[in-house]
């Protein structure tokens, strides 16, 4: 409701005599089963003023050539002199948002540790440390299963827990919502362009750029997770790491080649397309498990469409 209001004080904003042309149009729409049609209201408004509600979504499409209100209440109510008080409700609400969407002091240590963690793969004493200490957790599986299915229990347990990570610091609903305001502001840009009204087209594009901000929105919740997910996959890397380094001698010769799809028989440092075959190997089972376990818990990773 809020939004609604937003959208008519903005057009009250615009132009004072929007006030009797929204009436019109709610009036003339209450008559007729909640639709009305240009044909309705063209001699009590402009095509103007017409045009520009339906372009700030005020009105949406129906069945037919008619055309429906979009939230007739929060229509009436900022009409009826609740728009300030929604309009400040509105800010607050948007603020509010922008605040869920903003990392909390654990969101941004995780992110700095993952990035201090990143230098391990170039500083040799930080792997040896973690990759040691890991060791001590990862090594008696180790002691007890080749090093290829220690790769995929590995696989799917950094699957498991960023797929949960995601499902839980991630708000598909709020990131639905921001790409159904850029998708309605893209529907009417294209309406104004079909009608050849450049002037609207230029005030939707303008509306288009400012909305681009919000965005920023949507990436907070994307990555928002990969901070802690990054932090827990970077350390498993390192030890993988560590355990194939040429020459260490922490994996038996006879578990230093795999049997990969399509490759072959390869050994573990030896590059596969573009990676090393380590990775590749550990990637291709991430993925497969990552699918497995979102799908059998049911976990929607997409954004979810607002109404």
């Amino acid at each position: 409701m809020a939004r609604a209001e937003q959208k008519v004080n903005d057009l009250l904003a615009e132009d004072s005599d929007m006030d009797d042309a929204l009436s019109t149009v709610l009036t003339r729409a209450d008559a007729n089963d909640g639709t009305v049609e240009w044909s309705d209201v063209k001699g009590d408004l402009t095509s103007g003023q017409w045009g520009r509600i339906i372009e700030k979504g005020v009105l949406t499409s129906a069945s037919g050539n008619g055309f429906s209100v979009q939230n007739p209440d929060g229509v009436r109510a900022a009409l009826n002199g609740g728009g300030s008080t929604t309009t400040a409700g509105e800010t607050t609400s948007a603020v509010d948002d922008d605040e869920g969407s903003s990392w909390s002091v654990y969101d941004k240590l995780a992110g700095v540790g993952a990035l201090a963690m990143m230098s391990g793969y170039y500083v040799t004493s930080i792997r040896d440390t973690l990759g040691g200490a890991l060791d001590l957790l990862i090594g008696p599986l180790d002691q007890v299963l080749p090093f290829y299915a220690v790769v995929l229990i590995l696989a799917m347990l950094t699957g498991l827990y960023s797929t949960l990570l995601q499902a839980n610091l991630m708000d598909t609903e709020k990131m639905g919502k921001y790409q159904s305001q850029m998708q309605e502001i893209q529907d009417r840009r294209k309406e104004a362009k079909e009608r050849g009204d450049d002037e609207a087209t230029e005030r939707i594009q303008q509306e288009q750029m400012d909305a681009m901000g919000d965005q920023l929105g949507m990436f907070k919740e994307q990555f928002r997770p990969m901070a802690w997910i990054t932090l827990l996959t970077i350390p498993v890397f390192l030890w993988l790491y560590w355990m194939i380094q040429p020459g260490a001698g922490r994996i038996p010769d006879a578990e230093m080649q795999v049997i990969m799809p399509l490759a072959g028989e390869v050994s573990w440092n030896k590059q596969v397309l573009i990676m090393p075959a380590w990775i590749v190997w550990y990637f291709l089972c991430s993925m497969g498990f990552n699918q497995v376990i979102r799908k059998g818990l049911n976990i929607q990773m997409t954004p979810t469409a607002s109404s």
